[in-house]
């Protein structure tokens, strides 16, 4: 396996969970609308483009991983295990993710500096909030995965 892939696929994992969670303290932390008018649109996009950048790195990475160690063609077989079934797992949930972060980014990105509807702060939280769970999700199957390996 190249050494390289796994490096930065641990970095932009930290990158991408550290990331969101600080994200999600500081959401809860601020309560004031004004004190979130303030910070959010000066830090999203920073965060945004970010994030975007750790999630490509993550996605290559990953790919990079699966595919040395053969087990690409085994994913898409009729082949279980503990591994193939964590591995597939973990995959399962980071295609949720990836699609929460296109509606959270679009509905970001279009109402950067207007007023969100209710119903994009319902999706716009919602979505976050999926992140955040499904990231943890995901480590716990990174874990599962390390420790049978």
């Amino acid at each position: 396996m190249a050494a390289w892939a796994l490096h930065l696929h641990l970095v932009a994992a930290i990158a991408w969970i550290g990331g969101a969670f600080f994200m999600f303290l500081l959401g809860v932390s601020l309560r004031k609308k004004e004190d979130q008018d303030a910070v959010y649109p000066r830090i999203g996009p920073i965060y945004g483009y970010f994030e975007t950048a750790a999630l490509i790195i993550l996605l290559i990475s990953g790919y990079t991983m699966i595919a040395n160690n053969g087990l690409l063609a085994i994913l898409f077989s009729n082949i279980t295990n503990d591994v193939i079934d964590s591995l597939r797992m973990k995959l399962y949930i980071v295609g949720v993710i990836i699609l929460l972060t296109v509606v959270h980014m679009t509905i970001s990105l279009r109402t950067l500096h207007k007023e969100k509807t209710p119903l994009q702060k319902f999706f716009s939280r919602g979505s976050s909030m999926g992140i955040f769970l499904l990231n943890l999700v995901v480590l716990h199957y990174a874990m599962v995965l390390r420790d049978i390996l």
